[in-house]
């Protein structure tokens, strides 16, 4: 049987920012290679069969394997990945067009829907006792969404979902590019302002982030950008992306927490991680709002607002930009965050890992100061806004309906109207 492996990788991230990559950061060469989807971390892939070049890619059928019958069984790879083909089906309902996405969770699939005719995103969960649990739990999470989305406008919504072959499959409609991917094709250049939106969650998310964010459409133009880089008007012009429609709606509720539930447990991902839950003291809905400050920021400028990967480098960021944490919070801090503080005040620059460290936190402008190099007409009312998301204290930081109804976002849509 012929089928197809993952695509070699030659160009990696060029983001101004310390994260791993992941495997929708990186662009794909046009050469394909055959044998099975191994699931393994990009940059090497690992071929199962024997490989031969396909003189069709665009082919979403492989040769001499029946379109509406079961692939093969295979094992799983070692960490509980489902092993595929290009081409294959799962269940006689799906047929699986390419890979889209990898992560701790299992991997995100293109499928053709034969029913519904159209293509439709399947996240095909590890076959891992834990992960099945997470994903029962993600459905239902879905499922309540989806009855309190009016229309679907907010959040990604689920088509179905199946158990094949001990891995549960849960079927998405198929959306644009994630507000991540749109940053990197653009070369990490900023949004215009009046494109950001945000949206109000029932529930605590805890995982916003620019990849979890997903426009509806793909669609985008191109339009020039005089930059003054020579005396050739010809090499000062260049072209960015700009989405056609704003759209977006939110991803992956994988880790959303039910307000009833223990809190105390180290949530979201690093760059958009809100202080309270780096110092230990329990998080509530407002930690997701603080994740929403750190996304604007990252539309507006093009790059990650803090970029590290430790704690008193992440909490010395925010004081540079933000100014000092509250004393009443550094008071309360639990027994792992201690080691942060002295004498009542974050121990920084004193208990900094390196020069380079605390060379990277002085390189930080204040917030005001950082919003004025790349937003014009409205810096004003964004300035406002990032301060009210961006409060150290979740008790005084903007709810969603109060961000919602900020002027920021009532006198744009005045403007538009």
């Amino acid at each position: 049987m012929d089928c197809l492996t993952e695509f070699p990788q030659s160009h990696m991230d060029r983001r101004p920012r310390k994260r791993p990559k992941l495997a929708w950061d990186v662009n794909q060469t046009t050469k394909a290679q055959s044998g099975l989807f191994c699931a393994k971390e990009v940059g090497n892939p690992t071929s199962c069969a024997p490989s031969r070049q396909l003189a069709d890619q665009s082919n979403l059928y492989v040769k001499g394997l029946p379109q509406n019958g079961s692939p093969p069984w295979r094992e799983d790879d070692k960490d509980g990945h489902y092993m595929f083909a290009l081409g294959e089906n799962l269940t006689s309902r799906y047929r699986i067009h390419r890979k889209i996405g990898e992560g701790t969770f299992g991997q995100v699939l293109e499928c053709w829907d034969r029913e519904a005719r159209e293509m439709v995103a399947i996240k095909v969960v590890r076959g891992i006792k834990k992960y099945r649990e997470a994903a029962i739990i993600e459905i239902d999470v879905l499922q309540l969404l989806g009855r309190h989305d009016d229309g679907g406008s907010r959040c990604v919504q689920i088509r179905n979902w199946f158990d094949y072959r001990n891995h549960i499959c849960i079927v998405f409609e198929k959306l644009g590019p994630s507000l991540y991917d749109f940053l990197r094709k653009n070369n990490y250049r900023s949004f215009p302002v009046d494109l950001v939106l945000m949206h109000d969650l029932r529930l605590i998310h805890t995982d916003l982030k620019p990849e979890n964010v997903l426009f509806v459409s793909p669609e985008y133009v191109r339009v020039p950008e005089y930059r003054v880089m020579s005396q050739s008007p010809k090499e000062g012009l260049q072209y960015k992306r700009l989405p056609k429609s704003s759209a977006i709606k939110v991803i992956d509720f994988g880790s959303t927490a039910f307000a009833h539930q223990n809190r105390n447990y180290i949530v979201s991902t690093r760059h958009y991680r809100a202080p309270e839950v780096i110092l230990g003291l329990g998080w509530s809905y407002s930690c997701d709002l603080w994740s929403v400050g750190c996304i604007l920021v990252e539309l507006c400028t093009g790059e990650a607002l803090f970029q590290t990967h430790e704690n008193l480098e992440h909490l010395a960021m925010m004081e540079r930009v933000l100014g000092p944490l509250p004393p009443q919070m550094l008071k309360r801090v639990d027994q792992h965050a201690v080691k942060y503080v002295r004498r009542g005040r974050l121990d920084w620059p004193e208990g900094a890992t390196s020069r380079e460290s605390i060379k990277a936190v002085l390189n930080l402008p204040r917030l005001q100061n950082l919003v004025m190099q790349h937003v014009d007409h409205s810096a004003g009312d964004l300035i406002d806004l990032l301060q009210g998301l961006l409060k150290y204290d979740p008790s005084v930081r903007l709810g969603a309906h109060e961000a919602l109804r900020h002027p920021f976002f009532t006198r744009d849509q005045m403007r538009r109207s």
